[in-house]
C-alpha cells in the first residue's frame, strides 16, 4: 500500500496544473516525463494484477478439496458492484471535463467518484459485518477465508486510490487545464477502471456457482 500511495502521490496529485507555466526550455523535458508517468502506471497495474492472479491460483487449488463448502451470498454485493461501476463512469466523465477545460464539471465528477467509491467500501464493510454476525469466520471456513482475502486486498487498493483522489479533489479548484493536469486526471481514471475490472473478476468468482467456482452459494444472506 505504501508503494501504491507513494506512486500515485508522485505522479498524479503532486502535479500542479494551477501553477505557473514552465519555461519554454523545459517543455521538451516535460514532454518526455508524461509518457514515463503513464508507463509507470501500467507497470504498477501489471504487478498488482500478478498479486491477484496468485491469490486466484491459490483459490483454484483449494477449491478442489472435499471439505469446500460455499457460504451464503450477501445481497449487498450487487449494490456494491453498481456503486463501483458508477464511480468508474464518473471518473470517465472527469477525463472528458479535463480535456474540455471545464473545471466545474471536473470537480463535480471527482466528488461523485469519491462519494461512490467511499460508499462501495462502506458497503463491503457491511457485508463483512453480516458474515461475522452469521458466524462465518475465516478460521472456520475456507470459502469465508478467501472471501475476506479477496475483498480485503481489493479494498486496500481502493483505499490507496482514495488517498490520491482526496488530494486531487482538494486542489482541483485551482486547476488551469494544463497538459499535466489532464494527465493526472487520466491516470486516476485509468486506476479506477482497473479497480472495476478486477472487482468484476472477483465478483464472478464469488457468485458463479453454475461454473463450480463460487465462493458463495445461491442462498442469500
Amino acid at each position: 500500500m505504501a508503494v501504491i500511495v507513494g506512486w500515485l502521490l508522485r505522479h498524479t496529485v503532486n502535479v500542479q496544473p494551477w501553477g505557473p507555466e514552465a519555461p519554454t526550455d523545459a517543455a521538451p523535458r516535460a514532454e518526455l516525463a508524461l509518457p514515463a508517468a503513464r508507463a509507470g502506471l501500467w507497470v504498477f497495474l501489471g504487478v498488482a494484477s500478478s498479486l491477484f492472479v496468485l491469490f486466484v491460483s491459490a483459490y483454484a487449488m483449494r477449491l478442489g478439496f472435499a471439505d469446500w463448502s460455499p457460504i451464503p451470498r450477501p445481497r449487498l454485493l450487487q449494490l456494491n458492484t453498481v456503486l463501483l461501476a458508477a464511480a468508474s463512469l464518473a471518473m470517465a466523465a472527469c477525463v472528458r471535463a479535463a480535456r474540455r477545460g471545464d473545471e466545474a464539471a471536473l470537480r463535480r465528477g471527482l466528488l461523485a467518484a469519491g462519494v461512490l467509491t467511499t460508499a462501495f467500501l462502506a458497503g463491503q464493510l457491511v457485508v463483512w459485518k453480516q458474515l461475522h454476525e452469521a458466524d462465518y469466520f475465516a478460521t472456520r471456513s475456507a470459502a469465508a477465508a478467501f472471501f475476506y482475502l479477496f475483498t480485503a486486498v481489493h479494498g486496500l487498493h481502493v483505499a490507496g486510490g482514495l488517498v490520491a483522489w482526496a488530494r486531487t479533489l482538494y486542489r482541483a479548484g485551482r486547476a488551469r487545464g494544463t497538459r499535466e493536469g489532464r494527465l493526472a486526471v487520466e491516470l486516476c481514471a485509468t486506476y479506477w477502471h482497473y479497480l472495476l475490472a478486477v472487482w468484476l473478476v472477483l465478483y464472478a468468482l464469488l457468485v458463479s456457482e453454475d461454473l463450480g467456482l463460487a465462493i458463495c452459494s445461491t442462498t442469500p444472506l
